[in-house]
């Protein structure tokens, strides 16, 4: 008995001991890029402890490094609330910008010291990582800001990410995938006969969000820590100070981090390193300045979007030249025809950029661009590629003619006067379908649970759903055909098709993809009309009688209910059993009529959908922006422009519990 204590003593010392090397090890690799064995060495080392886990499962433990390899896929991600808000930064274009944040620090501080600590922009996203006595214990995607999507899973793939350390504390930082895994990641995506990704931010967003960790595991994502939080608020004196704490417990921080101590030290900073960025092994797109005494930041304090005492200087887009080689045209959701320009393969910004849109056919005519133009190609932001100008015009150049229908369906195309945009009128072209349908199921139309982009291109590549009606003939045996689907998610899926059958109508109307017809127009035609054949009876002068629908709106509606393909979907959603009918709502007599509200930013306790229900059912109209007309903006957290214009207008602004006292009390 003696002798089998001793021995189960021994293994757990040898599991303890391998756990403790491999740590050593992976720090040394991924964190100070120092290893100090071979490949093999550290294959050694985990195969073993694999191993001593597997033959005795007891030995596991949650912070093992053999977690990282991923568990079973999931079905979908949980939100979660952040301690404190994740905020965004304001930006700063210019050197001059980012003088004049300089001067409003001096001015706010009083000629009292400071100092600055610069850090490179990394072009990634952010992420909240908790640790309780030292382990990992959850991972946080920023989100809104306010919530985000729980990716613990797929966090503890992440080798320069500690699963143990000491202390309960919260780390925030910047996920990126490094250029080389970017480049690796396409190389394989092509053997495959599958289209590059476009950047490796988006790659590294993507990687993050999979439903498979082991997939994640594969993209050799990267972490760079930069905020050491406890409670919400950071745990040391200073911003240096705190960099310092997060090196100490593991993390990996950025070597070029550099305290400034005053704007030219900052200015030589952002100089230095914008002649590095091609050769550093992650994308930058500038730098960010943060005040580094936490007492200071404290006391300047936040707007409603951003700090005060932080500012990202943006480096300017980089630019390359290129031939249009062609220019043809994409179908969009709502029928918008787009011209696309494909270009002649050139790296902007270690990108390659093949492709562009030209938006429409008047931006074509105000660049004077032809086929076989040589133009200067632009990453708006490092990331999304634009023509600026045409440099030389080609020797063969072929001019641009906007076809006359459909380039996929062979259907009608429509420009109504003062427009710019030609579209298909058939809203079951193959083109619009994929992103029909994704529209039609999202959360704030039909809210058809599990049908997101992987599932729509199944369904769609496969010939499962024609239209958007065909969504209703689905059933559970046919989804669970599909992969990566299984029983219990295509349960899942049939379960919300069913649900979406007793939403009310203003969900239908704003799904069916009317060009110009969106989330509030459809409530109002619902609620003026009461029906969807009420709607599609109407004439334009009879349409124009509902608030806010003016000849534009009008004359949208009318041409798509004078589509025979549009009618006929219509007869198939009303044989799915979809609500066609909706009770008018009189509210003149509520104790706000007459009053319109503007939310704007996130509010502490009231969802945006359930804020707009309270005030409508007291009578108040609630618009998407902000005019003379308006009467309050109810702000919330990382509130923008709205609030901006309201201040300029001197429209009163109020709070969620001011707007919840007004409710209570019906006082305008």
């Amino acid at each position: 008995m003696s002798f089998g204590v001793n021995a189960q003593l021994s293994l757990e010392s040898r599991a303890e001991a391998l756990r403790q090397e491999i740590r050593r090890h992976e720090h040394l690799y991924y964190v100070q890029d120092a290893p100090e064995i071979s490949d093999a060495g550290y294959d050694a080392l985990m195969r073993e402890l694999q191993q001593l886990e597997k033959d005795n499962p007891a030995l596991a433990t949650a912070d093992s490094p053999t977690q990282r390899v991923g568990g079973a896929p999931r079905e979908g991600f949980v939100k979660v609330r952040h301690s404190a808000p994740m905020l965004s930064l304001d930006n700063a274009l210019d050197e001059a910008e980012l003088q004049d944040f300089d001067r409003r620090v001096r001015e706010f501080l009083g000629g009292e010291p400071f100092q600055y600590v610069a850090e490179l922009k990394l072009d990634g996203l952010s992420m909240a990582v908790h640790y309780s006595e030292g382990a990992m214990r959850n991972a946080i995607t920023r989100g809104d800001g306010v919530e985000g999507e729980d990716v613990t899973e797929n966090a503890r793939t992440i080798r320069s990410l500690p699963l143990k350390t000491d202390g309960s504390f919260e780390v925030r930082g910047e996920v990126i995938m490094p250029n080389a895994a970017f480049q690796k990641l396409n190389e394989d995506r092509e053997q495959e006969g599958l289209p590059r990704y476009a950047n490796p931010r988006n790659s590294a967003a993507g990687s993050l969000r999979m439903l498979d960790p082991k997939v994640t595991a594969a993209r050799q994502l990267d972490f760079f820590a930069y905020f050491y939080l406890i409670n919400g608020i950071p745990a040391l004196p200073s911003h240096s100070e705190n960099l310092e704490r997060l090196r100490g417990l593991g993390f990996k921080v950025n070597p070029a981090s550099r305290v400034c101590a005053d704007l030219d030290a900052l200015l030589a900073f952002i100089r230095e390193f914008e002649g590095q960025r091609e050769t550093l092994p992650y994308e930058i797109d500038g730098v960010v300045a943060k005040v580094d005494s936490i007492d200071q930041q404290r006391r300047m304090g936040w707007t409603a979007k951003a700090p005060r005492w932080a500012i990202a200087f943006k480096y300017p887009a980089r630019q390359a030249e290129t031939v249009v080689a062609k220019i043809d045209v994409q179908v969009g959701r709502t029928g918008a025809l787009t011209p696309v320009a494909h270009l002649r393969p050139v790296v902007v910004s270690g990108v390659t950029v093949s492709r562009s849109t030209l938006h429409n056919e008047d931006e074509i005519a105000r660049l004077g661009l032809a086929e076989g133009d040589t133009v200067v190609i632009e990453r708006s932001g490092d990331v999304i590629p634009k023509v600026v100008r045409v440099v030389r015009q080609g020797e063969n150049r072929r001019e641009f003619v906007m076809p006359k229908e459909c380039p996929v369906c062979g259907g009608a195309v429509s420009k109504p006067e003062g427009e710019v945009i030609w579209r298909c009128v058939n809203v079951s072209c193959a083109a619009r379908l994929k992103n029909a349908v994704i529209h039609f199921a999202s959360r704030s139309v039909m809210d058809i649970t599990g049908m997101g982009d992987v599932l729509v291109d199944q369904l769609v590549d496969k010939g499962v759903v024609k239209s958007i009606a065909d969504i209703y003939t689905l059933s559970a045996e046919t989804l669970a055909e599909l992969d990566r689907m299984g029983a219990k998610s295509a349960e899942r899926v049939v379960a919300g098709i069913e649900k979406s059958k007793t939403l009310p109508l203003p969900r239908l109307i704003n799904g069916l993809g009317i060009p110009f017809v969106g989330e509030r127009t459809a409530q109002i035609l619902a609620n003026t009309f009461g029906s969807l054949d009420a709607i599609r009876d109407a004439d334009e002068a009879t349409l124009l009688t509902a608030e806010e629908v003016g000849p534009k709106v009008s004359q949208s509606i009318r041409r798509f209910f004078e589509d025979s393909r549009n009618l006929d979907l219509l007869d198939r959603l009303r044989a799915g059993g979809l609500q066609w009918t909706h009770q008018k709502v009189d509210r003149s007599g509520g104790p706000l009529a007459g009053l319109t509200f503007v939310l704007t930013g996130t509010l502490p306790t009231l969802g945006r959908d359930e804020a707009k229900a309270m005030l409508e059912a007291a009578g108040a109209k609630v618009s998407g922006s902000v005019s003379k007309k308006t009467s309050y903006v109810v702000a919330g957290e990382e509130a923008g422009s709205k609030l901006d214009k309201a201040k300029e207008l001197g429209i009163t602004v109020l709070t969620e519990a001011e707007m919840l006292e007004k409710l209570k009390s019906g006082r305008a």
